[in-house]
């Protein structure tokens, strides 16, 4: 039946709207619908007297649709918390539509129990260049190794996260997915890979996810309903809603003479609600450089002032590719999109060449392509149309909340590189470099990120950290100091030159001479005619660090991922072998074990 004004209750507009609401609601929409707006009537109702004028509780005992049947097991592998975060909120709207839902970190999910999972969802990201999270590596080998079940009795839905600008994009979600099949798991919803700005198609994957779940398995039943708790309205700043915050502080911890630049950037959180902890990150939205940007529209042959629709907003090219559009990094994606607009052999056959398609995109930004492999059939509209947005640049956070309130503090090193003779400038460091002074305004949020965090204050703590990597453990020694914490500290830091790379030396040696930080260990790579780094030091140290892993120290490493990370996690297996008296695979075995218990956490990119 169609809803009147003239048999119903509603104002003209009221009735158009539910209407509207109404002819896109399922069968089993509906009937939930019921029962939440019979809930909603039977609390409204409210608090009723009896003897004593005392009110009756809010607890409402209503008939509402609740799912009674499907248990929903859904697994994250996550990073930096982003897919974390989406498993989180999924498990929430599923728990409110009547579903049992456990949420879990792969990490702590027991595989065995993989034999009772009656629907998988995996919401996975990707690492590096197509590697698991750390968090997901154990799950990962166990799913691909020889012990892995049949899983004929399992539905499934995978979705993936991920950043287009690597080769091997969302491959950890794609591994899940195909391997779920092969062990016999039915896919109910196709996988759906996510790039960066992942909120909408993730939403979408979620809709049909909850759809298929709710066919046939919604019945009314009577549940005991608690009255629904108004809140006060706050600001939650996020990827989609960054905080503009002001730039208090701005410093290059580089001596005269550095090869390196290396800011140190305080800026202030002041009435912004914005809280965090010690190894969350604080992301930047950069904007491009505005050379770059002419350059780039005069190669295009286009004008700068021409208005383009950007999300239903009209404004200039030029503000466009100053501010909203990524113009330096050579995805695949996009790539693609731009052959549609030309015929240029050399183009298709780069294309069509993995090796040399890799080889090309390193380094190189759109005007080269532009300069490179023209003509193209494109118009301003059509141009942009095809670019991605410009995802925010992730700095390790180094300061603690406890010790500097209203304020969050990062460490930038500056990227700049030559290629074909022109320079390249990082989008964000020399931004940041450049044009950004005290006074000025960046747009912000806080990246989570649960994976990389401090143990209990009596846990001793080992920290690898050369270049900017140390950021983190500024914040870690920061915290320790402001809570009192009695655990030990261990610092492993390096650079190339002491004299003018040694990153906040004053300040880990103050801590030193106070005994916050018990152990202080550099390598300056250049300063000597042989090069030490960080996992020589570690090393050196081989019997004192295995001796502080069997007293429950937490190891954990930040910064490069190709080498340094890769280096250091050989190292810390050739110790564990070594001064525990075991074989390859035991070591392999016991520093498993460490990441299962958090005990060795990296954050390296």
């Amino acid at each position: 039946m169609k809803l009147e004004v003239t048999n119903s209750p509603f104002t003209e507009q009221q009735v158009k709207q539910l209407n509207e609401v109404l002819a896109n609601l399922t069968h089993n929409q509906k009937i939930w619908l019921t029962g939440y707006l019979s809930a909603a009537v039977s609390v409204q109702a409210g608090e009723v007297s009896i003897e004593g004028n005392q009110p009756v509780s809010n607890n409402a005992v209503i008939s509402t649709p609740v799912n009674v049947k499907k248990h929903i097991t859904i697994l994250y592998a996550s990073q930096t918390g982003n897919a974390g975060g989406l498993s989180k909120k999924f498990g929430e709207q599923l728990k409110q539509a009547g579903f049992e839902v456990n949420v879990s970190s792969m990490s702590d999910f027991k595989t065995n129990a993989l034999k009772k999972v009656d629907h998988l969802l995996i919401v996975a990201s990707t690492h590096g260049e197509g590697e698991p999270p750390d968090n997901a590596i154990m799950f990962y080998n166990f799913l691909f190794g020889k012990r892995a079940p049949k899983l004929d009795h399992v539905k499934f839905a995978v979705l993936s996260l991920g950043d287009s600008s690597y080769e091997f994009f969302c491959k950890t979600g794609k591994d899940f997915d195909e391997q779920l099949e092969k062990l016999g798991a039915k896919r109910f919803v196709d996988r759906v890979d996510c790039d960066l700005d992942y909120d909408e198609p993730a939403a979408k994957w979620f809709d049909a996810v909850k759809e298929k779940l709710q066919e046939g398995e919604v019945s009314e039943v009577t549940v005991q309903e608690a009255a629904p708790t108004v809140l006060a309205t706050t600001t939650e700043y996020s990827r989609k809603n960054p905080y503009t915050a002001e730039i208090l502080e701005k410093i290059n911890l580089n001596g005269r003479g550095s090869n390196k630049e290396t800011i140190h950037l305080e800026i202030s959180l002041e009435n912004s609600g914005i809280t965090f902890e010690p190894g969350d990150s604080l992301a930047i939205f950069p904007t491009n450089n505005e050379n770059l940007v002419d350059s780039l529209i005069t190669a295009l042959n286009f004008n700068r002032d021409t208005k383009v629709t950007v999300d239903d907003k009209t404004i200039s090219l030029k503000e466009a590719l100053t501010d909203i559009f990524e113009i330096t990094v050579l995805s695949k994606p996009v790539m693609q999109k731009i052959g549609d607009y030309t015929v240029n052999e050399k183009f298709h056959a780069l294309l069509a060449d993995r090796e040399l398609f890799k080889q090309y995109t390193h380094g190189r930004d759109l005007l080269d392509v532009v300069e490179s492999f023209g003509p193209f059939s494109w118009d301003e509209q059509s141009f942009v149309n095809l670019l991605r947005k410009i995802p925010a640049r992730q700095y390790s956070i180094s300061s603690s909340l406890a010790a500097y309130p209203d304020e969050v503090h990062v460490t930038i090193g500056t990227v700049r590189y030559e290629v074909d003779g022109r320079q390249r400038l990082g989008v964000c460091s020399t931004q940041v470099a450049d044009r950004l002074e005290i006074g000025d305004k960046v747009r912000v949020y806080v990246q989570h990120n649960p994976n990389f965090k401090l143990p209990s204050d009596d846990t001793p703590i080992i920290m690898v950290g050369p270049g900017t990597g140390v950021a983190p453990f500024r914040s870690f020694i920061q915290e320790r100091e402001e809570r009192g914490a009695e655990g030990k500290n261990w610092l492993f830091f390096g650079d190339q030159h002491f004299m003018t790379d040694f990153l906040y030396q004053t300040e880990w040696q103050s801590w030193l001479k106070s005994g916050v930080l018990t152990k202080l260990d550099v390598a300056f790579s250049r300063d000597k005619a042989e090069k030490v780094y960080v996992q020589h030091k570690i090393q050196k140290h081989a019997a004192e660090i295995y001796e502080w892993l069997e007293q429950g120290a937490v190891f954990y490493v930040c910064g490069d991922k190709d080498s340094m990370a890769v280096d250091v996690h050989n190292t810390l297996l050739h110790i564990i072998a070594e001064q525990g008296n075991k074989t390859e695979e035991e070591a392999k075995a016991y520093l498993d074990n460490l990441r299962k218990e958090k005990r060795y956490q990296r954050d390296v990119y």
